[in-house]
């Protein structure tokens, strides 16, 4: 049999050009489906009668190109199967962690940083919802003015999930404001992720959001806000959040441990943070 050389080397390197081909092709996509991925990170204690109204307002966004982490934060195990379950009912990418014991919102949140491959991170409460747009909305924002971080207006909503109040976020936060005023949410929160890269969660039990907004600052100018209500913020009664001896407690160990305030000078900042909460409390409400 007499081999041609030249039809041999022509069809060898097809081959290669093929395969080259097909490589940068599915490198070219793997690096579309990064661009501006996000990933969305919850952590679960308890929330089983709100859970799956809340990852179904995340599958609803219009923006797909996210992936969802949920540290699922409860020695209890009673509610890990319901979790698994609903989690099975939707197709977005998704991860599952388990933690052996509760260790707090706070600290559940930095397992899911630290794994989460996103160039943002989006924050959301286990009862907590949000509107359809609102991923692509504020991605969009961010992008156009060229931010690390960004936050929303919200609404608050009863354990029914109706309308009980809604609040309007400055348009700036500086340092002095957020000293005076915890007004950014959580759950409407968009950070650059590398902006987390060596800021993150503390273990306080209901001040955690507010001391790495403090981290943050050192960081940003201000903070940015949207003027739009894009979060549906629910007001539990039993939450943590809602215990004033906790948030006082809290609050008192974030200004004298954490930003190193006098005693005294802590003292007033409490006080002073509290009076800021009754005033925003009633304008909030006040308007439903």
């Amino acid at each position: 049999m007499i081999f041609n050389k030249k039809l041999i080397n022509n069809v060898i390197i097809k081959k290669v050009v093929n395969t080259q081909i097909k490589y940068l092709f599915i490198e070219s996509l793997s690096i579309m489906m990064k661009k501006d991925f996000i990933s969305i990170i919850i952590p679960y204690h308890k929330k089983k009668s709100f859970f799956k109204e809340t990852i179904q307002s995340i599958n609803n966004q219009s923006y797909k190109n996210f992936e969802v982490i949920i540290i699922y934060d409860d020695s209890d195990k009673s509610e890990l199967n319901y979790v698994k379950k609903i989690l099975r009912n939707f197709k977005f990418k998704k991860k599952l962690l388990i933690n052996n014991k509760t260790i707090g919102a706070g600290l559940s949140r930095n397992k899911g940083i630290k794994i989460c491959r996103g160039q943002f991170i989006a924050f959301c409460d286990a009862d907590d919802l949000w509107t359809k747009d609102k991923l692509k909305i504020q991605l969009k924002f961010m992008k156009k003015k060229d931010l690390q971080f960004s936050h929303t207006n919200y609404y608050i909503i009863n354990v029914n999930s109706k309308k009980i109040g809604k609040f309007t976020v400055p348009k700036t936060i500086s340092f002095n404001q957020l000293i005076k005023s915890c007004d950014i949410g959580l759950s409407s929160v968009m950070v650059s992720r590398s902006l987390l890269k060596n800021n993150l969660f503390s273990n306080l039990k209901t001040k955690e959001d507010y001391l790495l907004w403090f981290k943050l600052n050192k960081h940003l100018k201000s903070f940015i806000g949207i003027n739009r209500s894009l979060v549906y913020w629910r007001q539990l009664e039993k939450s943590l959040s809602s215990s004033n001896i906790q948030k006082l407690s809290d609050a008192f160990r974030l200004y004298k441990n954490h930003l190193n305030l006098s005693f005294f000078y802590s003292i007033y900042c409490v006080y002073r943070l509290s009076m800021y909460a009754v005033i925003k409390k009633y304008i909030m409400y006040s308007k439903f």
